[in-house]
């Protein structure tokens, strides 16, 4: 599931590394790119709410095999378009697949895992969600100068393959499974881990004299008998949570998203610097960015959700507005800060993929996490059109402050958070 993971991430940014090159081959405006980059940010809101809704329907592995074969296929696709409208399309569709694959995933991962150290079990596994950020990064900037920009997306498209494959012989969530009363199954998967890993066991297990006696008692917590629907993500318990959670993803999303997808163009663009170096200094910000989700894996479970992300939106806004104070004519100080900020948003980002599926049941855990997720995609979408506009009208010392002013909204909604560390999923979510 990991190395889905690592594909999503590398399908997501390579347009990023395609782009400057792109720019002069089809003369493309700035307005052209915000709306290239936004087409497979829009097709991941699809993806998002789709899959989100199919994995509660068909179950988390079945919907992650597919949206993984589908965003490599494309992925495909992208390598053989010949215009800005034949990729515009297949970066739509590629968008569904991506945008379906890591909300499924997300809630697959977190309900195999445990309520003690769920934080950085759960992390550990995300942290290869920037590692693909890393590599399309260090890729990008060696492949598409030596081979062509093609070849950027037949490296993200052919491995899918093979791992959309592996993702179909996965085990099913045992939680997924006493929810729609297959309890044979669940109990099989339960034993199988319990005897691979000793002492680890899925909340609320108690000690029981037989599987059977566990299983029953699992799945009457997780009150198997009540069917999840959309419409309970709006109810008294689930209203609150719901609505902070969404400006959560848009605001961090907006801000982490609208920074790296753009990085590599401004270098080309407006600091006027050779493609191999703008590519290098664009993947800086990845690697910064692998580095502080690893503090925040390792440190999540200590700290807790809520502190990490005030402190996040925080201090990832002073870095913007020093950008600014300071002066955006450098390259130099937005490789710096820029790539800052980005690291520290980065960390939230990641936390939010823990968080979301831990405030829902396992009724409505997928729906409520790609509905969640959606809204990143909405603001991904959105944030590189709005900087192709105001960098067209306004400057890029508009773009940065911008950014800064979203971090305030996404401080704002962090305060509002509840705690989940360290309780089990059916604590936190009756």
């Amino acid at each position: 599931m990991g190395s889905a993971t690592f594909f999503d991430a590398f399908d997501a940014l390579s347009l990023a590394f395609v782009l400057p090159v792109l720019i002069g081959l089809w003369k493309i405006s700035p307005g052209q790119v915000g709306l290239l980059i936004a087409a497979g940010y829009l097709g991941q809101v699809a993806g998002a709410l789709f899959f989100g809704w199919l994995a509660e329907r068909i179950g988390r592995i079945r919907s992650a095999g597919i949206t993984i074969g589908l965003m490599s296929v494309m992925s495909i696709g992208c390598a053989l378009a010949g215009n800005i409208n034949m990729l515009f399309l297949a970066r739509f569709i590629q968008g569904i697949g991506v945008g379906g694959e890591v909300p499924v995933a997300a809630t697959y991962i977190n309900e195999l895992s445990q309520a003690k150290g769920r934080g950085r079990f759960f992390l550990l596994y995300e942290l290869i969600f920037p590692i693909g950020l890393m590599g399309a990064a260090q890729i990008g900037a060696y492949v598409v100068p030596r081979f062509g920009w093609e070849y950027m997306f037949l490296v993200g498209g052919i491995p899918g393959l093979v791992i959309s494959f592996l993702v179909f012989r996965l085990s099913e969530s045992p939680r997924w499974l006493i929810g729609r009363g297959r309890y044979a199954e669940a109990d099989h998967i339960i034993t199988s881990i319990e005897k691979v890993s000793p002492g680890r066991h899925l909340d609320p297990i108690k000690e029981a004299p037989a599987c059977e006696a566990r299983t029953v008692e699992l799945a009457n917590t997780l009150q198997s008998k009540k069917k999840g629907s959309w419409k309970e993500l709006f109810s008294p318990v689930y209203r609150t949570r719901t609505l902070i959670v969404w400006v959560l993803w848009a605001s961090a999303y907006f801000v982490a998203n609208g920074i790296n997808n753009w990085l590599p163009s401004l270098y080309k663009t407006v600091y006027h610097l050779p493609l191999q170096e703008s590519l290098r200094m664009a993947s800086l910000s990845n690697v910064l960015s692998t580095c502080a989700v690893v503090c925040c894996a390792l440190l999540i479970d200590r700290t807790g959700r809520r502190r990490w992300a005030i402190g996040s939106f925080f201090i990832g806004g002073l870095l913007l507005v020093g950008l600014v104070m300071l002066g955006t004519h450098s390259a130099t100080n937005v490789m710096i800060l820029g790539s800052a900020a980005y690291a520290v948003m980065g960390t939230t980002t990641v936390m939010l993929y823990l968080y979301t599926p831990e405030i829902y049941p396992t009724r409505i855990r997928a729906i409520g996490t790609g509905l969640a997720t959606s809204w990143l995609r909405a603001a991904s979408a959105a944030a590189p059109a709005i900087v192709g506009l105001v960098l067209a009208k306004d400057g890029i010392s508009t773009v940065f402050l911008m950014f800064a002013g979203m971090t305030l909204v996404g401080l704002i909604a962090a305060w509002r958070m509840i705690e989940t560390t360290n309780r089990s999923l059916e604590e936190i979510s009756p």
